[in-house]
């Protein structure tokens, strides 16, 4: 690499000691940058000199000893933020840095910074390679293919990202070769390795920090040895803790080696106190003072203060005020609340203090003797008894076990605000592992496959909820496709606080506007163009974001419409349909993407089960029959024994339920990707009967389903001329299937299809004409039919309309004449027109319509050819 002797330097630069994903990002930096000069550092691991020793020459790495004596005015810093000086750069230096890590450090003047948590360093600078569009050679591929693998454990690391899973992908198309990376990452260790890896073996010891297993080895050696973060990997796998610390006094130096598995444990922050660094994951720190008990005991130190517990109260309660009485209420009002919201008990408060509990057993005992009138003080629990969301589950157990407190309310440890309340069964769930707050984390998923705009506004909201006192969740549907990997956009968000003073904070924060609906507790922050117009992929983002307040419904009677009121998360969740749609993501910032699961979804999408969450969710709102077949086909679950059984049970009840609502669900099926196996299902669980007695589902409606579908895909497709010049829109798919479904039925079954369901009219129209078009078909059977026959058949008819017929009709010569028409008989018009019968002395009136009929007729069976012919026949005509 020659760089003319006047012209400043601009490098590429990365940490001693590199390893494959320092090699790599120089190499990735240097496509990206091939003006610059990558400079290999004087100390590099093992494998990464025997590599290149095989491969320097055909590689652009330029020896930091090498390097020209020239000014550098620009340099940059790949796999690291420790930028090392060196000879050419000066105070006015510009540095820019490329890291897989979170920024650690303060920004001098002239840096900056390109970063995000992928498992390499090297897969954020091989998505800069895709995106403008640089190949690469078999030996480069395999080069960064090394860089990817060797700092994601072959993606088998929890710090592993789909990211990085589709630039070994790209890296694997380009020719990388899997056979050198297995030779250059797995190199038996040397013999000073094997010596410390004893030591390091023997003198590990266990210690539990807030019920985490953790891993403290310590060693000694008289020389430095390298590549001690391979013993790290080991020694990890030995004993498999949530963390293991490494401390190895190399005379000079104490060098400490962090891995962690677990959220609880950041051993980046433990580093970082040590003056070193890293992330949650993994991290090092190089000690210059101290003996090695002296580190050992801060560390142990560093752990006890610094490791959160493994549960707390704050991970498993129930957040939101909950339902309170006062001691002046009566047994008699406090026992139809608990009828009506199915709780255990209820807080006492006393001028916003705890002052007891009531419990069922109390209101039980008090209604069976007549005291309904007697106030809750009386019979209540009293005692100032609370937790804090930061006490661990030890902590509240024991609170419950010293008070005979099922229900214990949680208070903000500051000001003593009621943030909630936990339960006995939430303490119950976390000792059989079926608690909500299990730990996982959906972060990565949603930086992965959100827009960054549309994730930025999600992050915003969050941060103006935590500012007015409320937590914000996202939940449902977007949350099951999250996991799923199904793209979904469209994001329900739900509030524990009012939901249009959040939605009108976000419009203060971001711009846009909001529209509520006070009465439902509802608001809608509409994105403002300018916002939407920022940044790539800006078709993905949504034009609004839907705000809810935390609600619970209740039920008058069977079918009834819900009586809404303001709840938790927990029963605005359970008021859902099935427990797939369950879940729920935190988005405040303390526990950003944090999955909360209170009713077994998880399980239930990773078993491909559909659930039903209660014995009358039917009854209640017997559409969910329809909406479980759908979401059974639509995912390729199984509808699960007990809620089939109870599907059986209710589903003469849609016969009671507004046709409106069943409509909604019936259009929803049709728009599904294969509406006919939906209808099949719902056949088989004797629902479709109840609809309409004559629908059904059987071969014939399977087959045309299929072709229909790609006979739309045919007309939608701009370079399709089969058949041609068709108007149909991109939404049509599910107004003809519908009308697929249908096609079969009687007249009066139909009329009573659209009359029962309340059609739209657009739905309506197609299906009464499709069933015109059906009478007419013996007609389009007719060998004599002429071509001006056909048109008379099929003119006033809509393409959609045609479309269906040509699909449903199972005639070939149908098929055939409904082609012709749509490519040539429809364009065919008389030479003649108004205008000329004028010119002629021909009077406007009906009689036009008359003459151009003849005319038009008679080109069509081929008995006109000219102007000449249609004058004459006009002419013959008039004499008549």
């Amino acid at each position: 690499m020659t760089v003319p002797a006047s012209a400043p330097l601009t490098i590429i630069l990365t940490h001693e000691h590199a390893d494959f994903d320092a090699l790599a990002s120089l190499f990735a930096a240097f496509r990206l940058y091939p003006h610059a000069v990558p400079v290999l550092p004087r100390q590099m691991n093992r494998n990464l000199e025997e590599f290149l020793t095989l491969y320097r020459d055909v590689l652009p790495f330029v020896p930091l000893d090498d390097l020209q004596r020239r000014r550098v005015d620009h340099a940059i810093v790949v796999d690291t933020q420790a930028v090392q000086p060196v000879r050419g750069m000066h105070p006015d230096t510009t540095v820019h840095i490329f890291d897989h890590h979170p920024l650690l450090r303060e920004l001098q003047p002239g840096w900056t910074y390109t970063g995000d948590e992928t498992g390499a360093t090297t897969t954020l600078l091989v998505e800069k390679m895709v995106d403008q569009g640089i190949t690469v050679g078999a030996t480069e591929a395999t080069l960064l293919l090394l860089g990817i693998y060797e700092d994601t454990g072959a993606l088998s690391f929890e710090t592993t990202t789909p990211r990085d899973l589709r630039a070994a992908a790209w890296l694997l198309q380009q020719g990388g070769n899997l056979l050198l990376v297995n030779k250059f990452l797995h190199h038996p260790l040397t013999d000073e390795q094997r010596a410390l890896y004893q030591q390091l073996a023997d003198n590990s010891q266990p210690f539990q920090f807030s019920g985490h297993s953790v891993i403290i080895a310590s060693a000694t050696v008289r020389e430095p040895v390298a590549e001690i973060s391979t013993l790290a990997h080991k020694l990890h796998e030995l004993y498999e803790p949530d963390a293991l610390f490494m401390l190895v006094d190399m005379g000079e130096v104490i060098q400490l080696v962090a891995r962690s598995t677990s959220d609880a444990i950041h051993v980046g922050e433990i580093a970082q106190a040590l003056g070193g660094g890293g992330h949650s994951k993994a991290a090092a720190a190089v000690i210059r003072a101290g003996s090695l008990a002296g580190v050992f005991e801060t560390l142990v130190y560093l752990l006890e203060t610094r490791v959160r517990p493994t549960v707390s109260v704050g991970q498993i309660m129930s957040y939101g005020v909950p339902q309170t009485l006062s001691p002046d209420a009566t047994i008699g009002e406090a026992a139809e609340r608990m009828r009506r919201y199915g709780f255990e008990g209820f807080p006492v408060l006393e001028d916003g203090r705890i002052v007891g509990m009531l419990t069922r057993r109390e209101i039980d005992r008090a209604v069976h003797h007549g005291l309904g009138r007697h106030p809750v003080g009386r019979y209540m629990r009293a005692g100032e008894v609370f937790v804090t969301p930061g006490d661990s589950i030890e902590t509240l157990q024991k609170v419950m076990t010293d008070h005979d407190w099922g229900q214990v309310p949680v208070l903000d440890p500051n000001t003593g605000e009621l943030l909630g309340i936990v339960t006995r069964t939430d303490l119950i769930k976390q000792w059989t592992g079926a608690s909500p707050r299990s730990g996982e984390t959906l972060e990565q998923r949603m930086a992965a496959g959100l827009p960054p705009r549309l994730l930025d506004w999600l992050r915003q909201a969050g941060v103006s909820a935590e500012e007015l006192g409320y937590r914000l969740y996202a939940v449902g549907g977007f949350v099951r496709d999250l996991i799923l990997g199904v793209p979904n956009f469209d994001i329900d968000l739900v509030v524990e606080g009012d939901a249009i003073q959040l939605a009108q904070r976000l419009a203060e924060r971001l711009g846009g506007h909001v529209s509520s609906h006070r009465r439902f507790g509802t608001a809608k922050w509409i994105v403002p163009d300018e916002l939407r117009a920022r940044g790539n992929g800006n078709g993905l983002l949504p034009a609004s974001l839907d705000f809810v307040t935390a609600r619970t419904e209740f039920y008058e009677h069977p079918t009834a419409l819900p009586t809404v009121e303001r709840s938790t998360i927990k029963q605005d969740l359970h008021r859902r349909d099935f427990t797939i749609n369950t879940l729920a993501i935190r988005l405040d910032s303390q526990r950003w993407g944090e999955l909360l699961d209170f009713y077994g979804a998880k399980k239930d999408l990773d078993e491909g089960t559909i659930r039903v969450l209660h014995s009358l969710s039917f009854v209640e709102d017997p559409t969910r029959i329809l909406r479980a077949a759908r979401f059974e086909q639509r995912f390729g679950f199984t509808i699960e024994p007990r809620t089939e059984k109870l599907i059986a049970d209710a589903r003469d009840l849609l016969a009671r339920v507004s046709g409106e609502r069943v409509r909604h669900e019936i259009l929803l099926a049709m728009d599904e990707a294969e509406p006919e196996k939906v209808l099949c299902r719902l056949s088989d669980l004797g629902v479709l009967q109840v609809l309409q007695p004559e629908l059904q589902c059987d071969g014939w409606l399977r087959e045309k389903a299929r072709d229909l579908r790609a006979q739309v895909t045919l007309v939608q497709d701009a370079r399709s001329q089969v058949p041609p010049h068709m108007a149909i829109s991109e939404h049509a798919s599910a107004r003809l299937h519908l009308a697929l479904v249908t096609y079969r039925l009687s007249g009066d079954a139909l009329e009573q299809f659209i009359e029962r369901f309340r059609l739209l009219k657009g739905d309506r129209d197609l299906l009464l004409e499709v069933a015109r078009l059906r009478e007419r078909l013996p007609r389009l059977t007719e060998n004599s039919l002429p071509a001006s026959g056909i048109v008379d058949l099929l003119d006033e008819s809509s393409d959609e309309a045609r479309l269906l017929m040509r699909v449903a009709s199972d005639s070939w010569l149908v098929r055939q004449r409904l082609d012709q028409y749509q490519r040539r008989l429809r364009h065919v018009r008389s030479i003649l027109q108004g205008d000329d019968l004028r010119r002629m002395g021909i009077q406007p009136g009906p009689i036009y319509g008359d003459i151009l009929r003849r005319l038009r007729a008679g080109r069509l069976d081929g008995q006109i050819s000219s102007r000449a012919e249609e004058e004459a026949i006009v002419k013959e005509m008039l004499v008549l």
